[in-house]
């Protein structure tokens, strides 16, 4: 008998798993509240409750050759980093290409997700759904939660002292559209994340002033790193993962951040984060440090308190005349159609998950949480191998081990997680790693010692190369057969969209020599260690 799944969203983890079930022989229904796919990157004019919102201008932070879906590579004519309504065109494209459409119920709210009182011998779920005022009850013998992490946000109003006697107007980066109602405003961005930057940044070419707050800073990257190749295809390679879990702590701490001041010395514009070498999430803008240094942006420490119409900060300044505050404050993990929330447990604000797909505590292991993960590398990829993963899983043809030995998994790699990024709200895990963690359990991870011994010219790129999406498509279960042509074409593509104009060139670049040019320094010095030792 086949088994029924419950997908709920159909953004991109929701695609990514209605694929991953047909792969397998499941039968995917998916229930998305909205009228098209895309989740998050479906812009809509207002904030919508209960979906995830943007705003009008955002851009994505990891390019096309890194965050595609691994057996669909975007159009060559495409940009490297693309505008929110490229990328809805992209997933709509890949939606059509696969024939997904047809398992997704749009318009359906999914309210209320709840084990079968026989849960503990099926593993089967009541799924309780709402479409026209028509309430209708499903039984699947799995659940995929791909509703993501952008919808409820967190506004820490108890954090702020005085708030409630503020008479301007605020909002939450989740409201914001557009500069257009901020003009001539002197406005305080809270928050020295993705959002709250492009938002100051925005804000900077219409606002009078705009100030924006950190609790504790943020390293700032561009997207164009070293001679202009994007930054996610040089730093995000098996080499480099095996440099960072090698090296000793003090060089990899020193490479770090000598790495993140290349572009400006982020001490000088008061925005080094309180402990510089942790892995803290950077932030990616390619305009701030220019807004900072002409003025139109203003960096403060922490907000103390709120007056009637100023913000006291903790080095004692106080900001007059504020008409309006942005709580760029990120969002809070919820799941309010689960009708035990005990199945779903936060901590750290991170909801506790085994490889951060499956809840611990069932008894049966027929519900996974896909595109929840945080890390450098793109969501796409991600939720795509989570996917995969998870209906194996259902199938069991991947197994799990006892609880207690999953509950000690999710423990120990917490504890790399703060050793590495610190204990912050937004705990990243390593792009790499949980990759080929994902990869070994599905069998698609490449073989890189076989590689090179039958095709070395292919091992070469995926070792020293970008990681990317299409590496795990090379063998095994989901293997695409054009996934060698992608990984030896990518640079192509990647320099297609710039190279746009010809001119005379002494010399072709190649993105591999300006890989070991990054990587020769950290070579010495391991090389030195080694001799010191």
């Amino acid at each position: 008998m086949v088994q029924r799944v419950a997908i709920i969203g159909a953004g991109v983890s929701g695609l990514a798993s209605i694929k991953a079930c047909l792969d397998e022989g499941l039968e995917p229904t998916c229930f998305e509240k909205s009228n098209d796919v895309g989740g998050l990157w479906q812009f809509t004019e207002l904030a919508e409750e209960g979906r995830a919102s943007i705003y009008r201008s955002v851009f994505t932070n990891s390019c096309k050759e890194m965050m595609c879906y691994p057996d669909f590579p975007f159009p060559d004519d495409f940009p490297n980093y693309m505008h929110n309504t490229k990328l809805q065109e992209y997933i709509k494209m890949y939606a059509k290409h696969f024939n997904l459409i047809k398992y997704i119920k749009f318009k359906t709210l999914v309210s209320s997700v709840k084990k079968r009182p026989d849960f503990s011998i099926t593993g089967q779920w009541d799924v309780v759904t709402e479409k026209d005022g028509k309430m209708e009850s499903e039984i699947f013998d799995a659940v995929m939660l791909c509703s993501g992490h952008h919808v409820y946000p967190n506004i820490p109003l108890q954090n702020f002292p005085g708030f409630v006697k503020f008479r301007g107007s605020f909002l939450h980066s989740r409201e914001y559209k557009g500069p257009e109602s901020f003009k001539g405003k002197n406005v305080l961005v809270i928050g020295l994340g993705n959002s709250g930057c492009d938002i100051a940044v925005e804000l900077s070419n219409a606002a009078s002033q705009v100030y924006i707050s950190s609790r504790s800073g943020s390293w700032i990257m561009s997207r164009v790193w070293e001679n202009g190749y994007p930054w996610d295809m040089l730093i995000l390679t098996r080499f480099e993962t095996f440099l960072k879990n090698t090296l000793p702590t003090a060089i990899n701490d020193w490479l770090y951040v000598r790495r993140m001041n290349r572009w400006f010395k982020h001490e000088n514009y008061g925005l080094e984060p309180l402990h510089r070498t942790l892995r803290k999430e950077p932030v990616f803008n390619d305009e701030l440090p220019s807004r900072i240094t002409c003025g139109t942006i203003v960096v403060k420490p922490n907000l103390k308190e709120f007056t009637e119409t100023s913000a006291i900060f903790e080095d004692g300044t106080v900001q007059k005349n504020l008409d309006c505050v942005i709580f760029a404050t990120g969002y809070t993990s919820s799941y309010p159609f689960m009708d035990d929330d005990s199945i779903l447990k936060c901590r750290n604000n991170e909801v506790t998950l085994y490889k951060s797909i499956y809840p611990p505590q069932l008894e049966k292991p027929t519900m996974g949480v896909i595109g929840l993960v945080q890390s450098l590398g793109s969501t796409i990829p991600t939720a795509n191998l989570q996917a995969r993963w998870s209906v194996r899983v259902f199938k069991g043809l991947c197994k799990l081990p006892s609880r207690s030995s999953m509950l000690d998994d999710i423990d120990k790699k917490m504890g790399n997680k703060l050793k590495w990024f610190g204990k912050s709200d937004t705990i990243q895990t390593d792009y790499i790693d949980y990759m080929d963690d994902l990869a070994s359990d599905i069998g698609v991870k490449p073989n890189i010692p076989l590689l090179f011994l039958t095709d070395p010219k292919l091992a070469l790129k995926v070792y020293f190369g970008p990681c990317s999406p299409y590496q795990f498509c090379l063998s095994g279960p989901g293997k695409w057969s054009g996934a060698r042509n992608a990984i030896l074409t990518q640079w192509d593509r990647t320099l297609k969209v710039t190279r746009t104009r010809t001119v005379q060139s002494s010399q072709k670049a190649f993105p591999l020599f300006s890989l070991l040019r990054i990587l020769a320094l950290p070579l010495l010095l391991a090389a030195l260690f080694l001799i010191l030792k």
